[in-house]
């Protein structure tokens, strides 16, 4: 399988919508690891590393987010992959 890692930043009514959560879910259900954290703009950024059809998956959970949110744009930037990361993690 080839591994691939993806940042991204998702923009919208993404905070206080259980995004976080509902992302560590997904991230288990795909088999991915690296993390997810809100930050001070009201997005939410995260790194997922895995498969890459697993990891194009969980970018394509994060165009619709989980059932309260509205995701109005998404930003995912390729990166090379490091396999760094033992689980997926919330970031605070």
């Amino acid at each position: 399988m080839v591994k691939s890692r993806v940042k991204v930043i998702v923009k919208g009514i993404v905070q206080g919508v259980n995004f976080r959560y509902y992302a560590q879910r997904q991230a288990a259900k795909f088999n991915i690891t690296g993390w997810v954290k809100n930050l001070p703009d009201g997005s939410v950024a995260a790194v997922f590393e895995g498969d890459e059809q697993d990891v194009e998956a969980m970018v394509q959970w994060c165009r619709r987010g989980p059932p309260s949110a509205h995701v109005t744009e998404l930003i995912a930037q390729p990166e090379e992959y490091q396999g760094e990361f033992s689980s997926f993690s919330v970031k605070f």
